[in-house]
């Protein structure tokens, strides 16, 4: 069985531009995943930590911070196609969040960049699912 937990936001920290935004194009944003093994006596398991900033020409005006855990029984196997499909739950979720929090700055109308899945590294995350 595999077991998804709550996505926790583990760092929200937006700072007002110092000057005003003319040109909502102006605005840029990276998102990074990081990745970790969890394991105990009875469970093995992943964590993905996406972190998102967002810049107003050179100045950091968000650094969002989300992690995410799947807890997996032992004998459960996971492959590509279905690591594949948990790195793109939880990052569903990162995007929810975000789109619920950025409401009311300056952000409003803003969208993080789409998961860049051909720059994941699946074949080096298996073996912390072994």
């Amino acid at each position: 069985m595999i077991e998804q937990t709550e996505m926790i936001v583990a760092e929200w920290h937006f700072h007002e531009p110092s000057k005003p935004v003319e040109n909502e194009s102006q605005f840029t944003n990276l998102t990074s995943l990081d990745v970790q093994r969890k394991r105990n006596a009875i469970k093995k398991g992943i964590a993905f930590r996406f972190t998102c900033h967002f810049k107003f020409e050179h100045e950091t005006i968000l650094e969002y911070i989300g992690e995410d855990t799947y807890v997996i029984d032992f004998e459960e196997v996971i492959d590509k196609n279905e690591l594949l499909k948990m790195i793109r739950n939880s990052f569903s979720k990162f995007r929810e969040k975000f789109d619920f929090r950025k409401m009311g700055t300056v952000l409003q109308n803003q969208t993080i960049q789409p998961l860049n899945e051909a720059g994941i590294n699946l074949d080096a995350m298996i073996p912390l699912l072994i």
